[in-house]
């Protein structure tokens, strides 16, 4: 099993603070596409992603295990 940790506008329209989900042997793209398709979250395609606390690229394969988080870009002022 996998945690997936989501924050900022991600976190408000799932109305959560992590999933727990199996993604092992998936890349990152295929778990975006699949939790946008089942939980309908906005801008899934400009999130950063991270693995195990390292940023990871959409081809990046998930082992079991692995804490995912995605991270809506953010702007300061």
């Amino acid at each position: 099993m996998n945690k997936v940790l989501f924050f900022a506008h991600l976190r408000d329209c799932l109305g959560e603070e992590f999933l727990m989900v199996e993604a092992k042997g998936k890349t990152v793209a295929e778990l975006k596409t699949e939790l946008n398709a089942s939980y309908d979250l906005p801008k899934m395609d400009t999130v950063m992603t991270a693995i195990n606390e390292e940023f990871a690229a959409n081809d990046e394969v998930i082992q079991d295990g692995d804490v995912i988080a995605f991270i809506p870009p953010v702007s300061g002022g």
